[in-house]
């Protein structure tokens, strides 16, 4: 009897729906279900310090219409889609290196008062004032979702931050398939805390090095 061949691998997408399924287009030979992990809800805030900001940190792009219009006020923006959006929205926009850490010297040289609007939880305080301008609610996992972790096929998890890390590690716990984190930090790799088959961890903070990452997987060749 011929044996069967190994189930393809597949990617669980637990990013906000619009954010999943950007990163699923950037890898269309994989199959992806998307289960959002968290929701984006916002929250009340003084929307007039913000509007009134000369300059803004921007770490999420779901932070942006918080602002207001940008009408050429100074945007300093942790990487390439949230610099995207803002522009978008009037900004002029300064693009760091994808982390925290590459928006220092931005922050140092901005010239200008700067104000951090952000989610409930942030990874990492910045020297500007912040501002809460949206909470990070966990969801519960689709049915879809739960189906593949029960499978037969290795799952493929792209973990975004470390909280988003926490919650896919408790929410994968107990899984049948074949867990393969892939992280886009160190952190993010650390707040796993869930059995996996292997991980990997992207080169740079960013959804290519991410989508690199997950091509060199061993798995990636099933």
């Amino acid at each position: 009897m011929p044996m069967s061949s190994p189930a393809r691998p597949v990617l669980l997408l637990t990013r906000p729906r619009a954010d999943s399924r950007r990163f699923a287009a950037m890898l269309p030979e994989w199959r992806a279900v998307i289960s959002p992990i968290l929701r984006i809800v916002g929250v009340d805030h003084d929307g007039v310090a913000l509007r009134d900001a000369p300059g803004l940190v921007f770490t999420s792009a779901h932070a942006v219409a918080a602002a207001g219009p940008g009408q050429g006020r100074l945007a300093i923006c942790v990487g390439g889609h949230t610099a995207q959006v803002a522009r978008a929205a009037g900004f002029a926009v300064r693009t760091g290196t994808g982390s925290a850490e590459g928006l220092l010297p931005l922050i140092r040289d901005a010239g200008v008062p700067l104000i951090h609007p952000h989610g409930r939880h942030l990874a990492r305080e910045l020297p500007v004032p912040g501002v809460v301008v949206y909470d990070q609610q966990p969801v519960p996992l689709t049915r879809d979702a739960q189906a593949l972790l029960a499978g037969d096929a290795p799952v493929v998890l792209p973990l975004f931050s470390p909280r988003s890390a926490r919650l896919a590690a408790d929410a994968a716990r107990g899984a049948r398939a074949a867990l393969w984190p892939v992280a886009i930090s160190e952190a993010a790799r650390a707040a796993w805390d869930a059995p996996a088959a292997g991980h990997a961890v992207a080169g740079r903070p960013d959804a290519a090095a991410m989508v690199a990452a997950i091509r060199n997987l061993p798995v990636a060749e099933q």
